[in-house]
């Protein structure tokens, strides 16, 4: 452990002093050009470290595996191109069909729900005095602490399943049987897609502090004046909330929301280790590692990244305007 400690941090500091002497390089070059070119290209040349590190590890990748989707891949190895076959197998596939409808209801439940109740949980302690405001938050901002791996193992005890008659490990079969009720296999109903609905239910509980917090800071910084005036106007704290405090912090709710929304369709860790997509509850994230490391088909692997990147783009885009919208109305 020492070791690996030891290597770390030299690590750290080989890096450091690497950014060091490479900047103080490039600056020492500029210095040797004319002073009209130097003020010219200097900002230029700061750049160009953070643009070759985008484009070796962003780019770079980015390119390779669109051009890998055309490819046909078998025991992870790319072979010749098969232009657009690898999409075809996809779109003529019941299961991935099936996990583009969970992606799609992963989309529109997760992120309102997460962004309401971080909404509603953001506006209910604001009212709570300072400390049990502070308490309030601490605890309900913890699950952002634990992993998405550790979460799923928290719940899957709590929808962990015994035959009747035995020992109930689970949370919530105990409290079945504790009202004469017969133990559940929670995450094997997949009528209306019940257990892909308990599946969200950990991811909320993960983000809904995160959400909460942001949230609680935009409703903090809603001018009082403009509160204090709505309620000499006889105006109902419901009243306040919807038409004062809520419009005013709008642009942090599309943002919490956009950035949830993202999150959600990169899912992998939940699915993957509660029911590792079985009983019709796999995602995106989750088909493609299945295809890349268990059928050993990266050329399918790498479809399903592009219509991943190809359905998260304009969420970003969106995002990015949302950005520079809130930055000129301040």
């Amino acid at each position: 452990m020492v070791e690996k400690l030891g290597l770390a941090a030299g690590a750290v500091v080989v890096g450091i002093v690497g950014a060091i002497i490479l900047f103080w390089l490039l600056n020492k070059a500029c210095e040797l050009l004319p002073r009209k070119w130097e003020s010219r290209i200097k900002p230029y040349v700061w750049l160009l470290p953070a643009f070759a590190v985008i484009g070796v590890f962003l780019i770079y990748p980015a390119v390779e595996t669109v051009i890998s989707s055309f490819r046909r891949g078998k025991r992870g190895k790319l072979y010749e191109f098969v232009m657009f076959d690898n999409y075809e197998r996809l779109f003529t596939d019941p299961n991935f069909l099936n996990t583009l409808l969970n992606n799609v209801l992963w989309i529109f439940v997760a992120p309102a729900l997460i962004v309401g109740l971080g909404l509603a949980v953001a506006a209910l302690v604001d009212k709570l005095k300072p400390w049990a405001e502070k308490t309030a938050k601490s605890i309900i901002f913890l699950p952002m602490a634990i992993s998405m791996v550790g979460a799923a193992t928290i719940w899957n005890l709590v929808y962990a399943w015994k035959p009747e008659g035995a020992d109930q490990i689970g949370l919530l079969n105990q409290i079945i049987v504790m009202f004469g009720g017969a133990p559940q296999t929670w995450l094997q109903i997949d009528t209306f897609r019940f257990n892909t609905f308990l599946l969200m239910v950990v991811y909320i509980w993960t983000q809904v502090g995160y959400a909460m917090v942001l949230l609680s800071a935009a409703i903090k910084g809603v001018p009082e004046d403009t509160v204090e005036a709505g309620r000499i106007d006889g105006a109902s704290e419901r009243g306040i909330f919807f038409r004062i405090i809520l419009p005013q912090a709008w642009p942090t709710v599309i943002t919490v929301f956009i950035t949830v929304l993202i999150g959600v369709m990169k899912l992998f860790d939940i699915v993957y280790a509660m029911t590792n997509g079985n009983y019709t509850t796999n995602v995106l994230g989750n088909y493609f590692y299945n295809a890349l490391f268990r059928q050993g088909d990266p050329g399918l692997a790498s479809a399903v990244v592009v219509i991943l990147i190809i359905a998260v783009v304009p969420v970003l885009v969106y995002q990015v305007r949302q950005f520079r919208i809130q930055e000129e109305n301040r």
